[in-house]
């Protein structure tokens, strides 16, 4: 590195990437991950913003929350599945997300296939659940139209009485066993494409990408080897 160059980067040194790529990106982004779900600088540091599209193309985007980023190289979210996403990734199994922790400037996006969960893993995970969101699953038809809150309020009711939930099962004071509907459940999003962003000052950021291409069928995938360049901001 030339003088200037290291006087350069002295000026808009940031937290930034490796100068040598390493083969994989996963281990930085756990570690991202991790940081910032430790730290708690906001409310919900797994939060990403999921984008699906439907079978014309047409995308829609909305913030899920990440309950698991696997070694292997996929994310779950759970979901109602006859939801607009659910319904757009049973056409179209390809997304995208972004997870976004500000406070450390930092961006991950991922690009992959989406298959959704074995059924004992969206067991386990719903059984996580307080009651009043078992129940909001029962209760509610996901991304369709209803009249008014005061219709919501009825399903919610309803779906107490017929899963046999008092006021007291929700205010935890016993404990109750409320079923996964068959409707909902995990999706794993396997990643095909991971960039890595890190702010840096005059938006002079620090950007790579890697890629890798699945095998697999029947929502059991393997990865390739990695590829990974760096990338202007």
């Amino acid at each position: 590195m030339s003088e200037s160059q290291k006087g350069t980067s002295e000026l808009i040194s940031g937290e930034g990437l490796p100068e040598t790529l390493p083969e994989s990106p996963l281990a930085i982004m756990h570690a991202w991950f991790e940081e910032a779900v430790a730290a708690r600088r906001t409310l919900n540091p797994d939060a990403i913003a999921l984008a699906t599209a439907d079978a014309r193309g047409v995308p829609s985007v909305r913030i899920v929350l990440c309950k698991h980023l696997d070694d292997a190289g996929y994310l779950v979210f759970y979901t109602n599945h006859n939801s607009r996403k659910g319904r757009e990734l049973a056409q179209q199994d390809q997304a995208s997300a972004v997870f976004h922790f500000d406070a450390f400037e930092r961006q991950i996006r991922v690009e992959g296939r989406v298959v959704q969960s074995p059924e004992s893993e969206s067991d386990r995970y719903f059984a996580s659940r307080s009651v009043i969101s078992r129940i909001g699953a029962w209760a509610s038809d996901q991304s369709q139209p209803i009249a008014s809150r005061e219709d919501l309020l009825e399903r919610v009711s309803r779906a107490m009485e017929r899963l046999g939930v008092g006021p007291s099962d929700v205010l935890g004071e016993s404990e109750v066993s409320v079923p996964r509907p068959p409707h909902w459940g995990g999706f794993r999003l396997w990643f095909e494409r991971v960039e890595l962003w890190a702010g840096g000052a005059g938006r002079i950021h620090d950007r790579a990408a890697w890629t890798r291409e699945l095998a697999g069928s029947d929502g059991e995938f393997s990865g390739g080897p990695w590829s990974a360049t760096r990338v202007q901001p």
